[in-house]
């Protein structure tokens, strides 16, 4: 794939100026590639506003959702601006290209009353007699993992690649290294913390990961437990909690967090921070799902609302 050396000097600068992670840089090159792909022997450098917009129209004709081809599109933006600022092109074919209009479609959110039938569900598969130390450590590492994602709101990646240390300091903050290596505090709370606490002492009995840095350690190529795998636990716990598999993930948590914060009287600027969001208005989808559950419920139980 005629992808060339513009490609790899742009994820260069991407990861060396911009500190921009793998999974960011793993996403830019299969958009660009894409791209490659549909334009055939010829250089995406070489390409012209009327291959892009052609591009888009294909992407339409492939079922690609707005936000999907919005995202293609600001790779593009980015691969095209970064060539024009070297000096590799005299133009910018994408500068006046329009991203497709996004549905606004609002993020899903469980209710304080799930996420609580989530969590009892997760303490009490921790707390039943199993015949093996493994399918006991398992459980627990679950239950911990659900406990500190609701507490924090932090991203599936961040959860993940916890040190372990986060659990050994007797501190209700712990420090998150975010997207572009950007680092914030978040509180934990007290139940939080007894989960990290009760989880680590039965790996230390366990005798099991002594010199892993992580607090969920795994056998595989990161040393610590993947994204995927704690979503399959997680959906498979939804529905030993009585919930559908297809309403609950770990980003579905997050939401949660935020939700529920705004909902009980939180500042949006403080949200922001706790989520790591660096533009407040990606923090402002969570007040227009508030904005939907207001009038629900004035149109649900106002005398004078139309039936």
């Amino acid at each position: 794939m005629a992808t060339g050396f513009d490609l790899e000097s742009f994820l260069e600068m991407l990861a060396a100026e911009r500190g921009a992670a793998d999974n960011t840089l793993a996403g830019y090159r299969r958009d660009l590639e894409d791209f490659s792909g549909f334009l055939g022997r010829r250089r995406i450098a070489e390409a012209d506003q009327n291959d892009i917009a052609r591009y888009m129209t294909n992407l339409t004709k492939r079922g690609f959702a707005e936000s999907s081809q919005a995202r293609r599109l600001s790779a593009l933006k980015q691969f095209f601006k970064f060539l024009y600022s070297e000096g590799l092109r005299e133009d910018d074919p994408t500068r006046t290209v329009s991203a497709p209009k996004k549905r606004g479609a609002l993020p899903k959110v469980l209710s304080m009353e799930d996420v609580d039938r989530l969590l009892e569900t997760a303490q009490a598969e921790a707390e039943r007699p199993r015949e093996s130390a493994p399918a006991r450590l398992r459980a627990h590492r679950l239950h911990t993992l659900i406990e500190v994602l609701y507490a924090t709101g932090l991203r599936v990646s961040e959860l993940v690649s916890l040190p372990v240390q986060a659990a050994l300091r007797d501190a209700r903050l712990i420090e998150v290294k975010g997207k572009g290596g950007k680092e914030r505090l978040v509180p934990l709370s007290h139940t939080a913390q007894t989960a990290m606490k009760t989880y680590v002492e039965m790996r230390s009995a366990e005798g099991v990961y002594k010199n892993s840095p992580w607090l969920f350690p795994s056998h595989g190529d990161s040393g610590h437990l993947t994204r995927q795998h704690f979503a399959r636990e997680l959906k498979d716990l939804a529905v030993a909690a009585g919930l559908s598999a297809s309403k609950v993930s770990p980003h579905v948590l997050r939401h949660a967090f935020a939700s529920h914060l705004l909902q009980n009287g939180a500042d949006l600027r403080v949200v922001q921070q706790l989520l790591g969001h660096s533009d407040i208005s990606t923090t402002q989808i969570y007040t227009h799902v508030l904005d939907e559950r207001l009038r629900e419920l004035v149109e649900g139980a106002h005398p004078l609302a139309k039936k």
